[in-house]
């Protein structure tokens, strides 16, 4: 039986895809989670000026900026396409966000990287590991962002009522949404495009679409 790409930046196919990681998806997803890391740290520093904006204006608001902290597992996934890349390449973000320091501590940032990443992983694997296209891009975004969004719920916002509490997480899960998930996906495929990826299938994929 033959099998095609059936829509846009969806791929499967007929023959069996190892899900084993190789040296090559290792060096590549932690050179992500690193470079990831390392945009945390900027946006540690940048997300306070608006994030003091925003509180006043309608508390549960700041989840908008919560985006740019969401956005490496969306991306580790679609790039290295293997079970454990979403959660691995946010993990190790937030890893390099607490080697360097921040204002939430060491612990509670590994904390919240390990359950944003799980909360992308969830969404590939309830695709099956098969689905790459815009729409499993935002929802892993979203995905990422809800787990994320109730964690800091219970960690840090413990008793806000229930307006802050919807208004915190429909802000954080567009932010998912449009940053950590379509602009992931588009950031994906931009790389894709020049070459750097071929020996992936986000890669392969993407040149064969080109």
């Amino acid at each position: 039986m033959n099998l095609s790409v059936s829509d846009r930046g969806s791929v499967t196919t007929a023959s069996p895809r190892s899900t084993r990681w190789r040296i090559v998806d290792i060096v590549v997803a932690s050179v992500l989670g690193v470079a990831a890391g390392l945009i945390f740290l900027l946006w540690n520093l940048g997300s306070i000026a608006p994030s003091e904006f925003l509180q006043p204006l309608l508390p549960g608001l700041q989840g908008l900026l919560d985006g740019p902290w969401l956005f490496a597992g969306v991306l580790g996934g679609l790039i290295i396409r293997k079970p454990g890349a979403a959660l691995y390449t946010e993990t190790l973000a937030a890893v390099v966000s607490a080697l360097v320091g921040n204002q939430w501590g060491g612990f509670l940032t590994i904390e919240a990287g390990l359950v944003q990443g799980l909360g992308a992983e969830l969404i590939f694997l309830l695709f099956f590991y098969r689905r790459w296209n815009l729409g499993v891009a935002i929802l892993a975004g979203i995905g990422a962002a809800l787990a994320g969004g109730i964690n800091n719920l219970v960690l840090w916002y413990a008793g806000s009522d229930a307006a802050f509490t919807i208004i915190y997480l429909i802000s954080t899960s567009l932010s998912g949404a449009l940053i950590a998930g379509a602009l992931s996906w588009v950031l994906a495929r931009g790389i894709a495009a020049t070459g750097a990826l071929d020996r992936f299938a986000s890669g392969r994929s993407a040149r064969t679409r080109v």
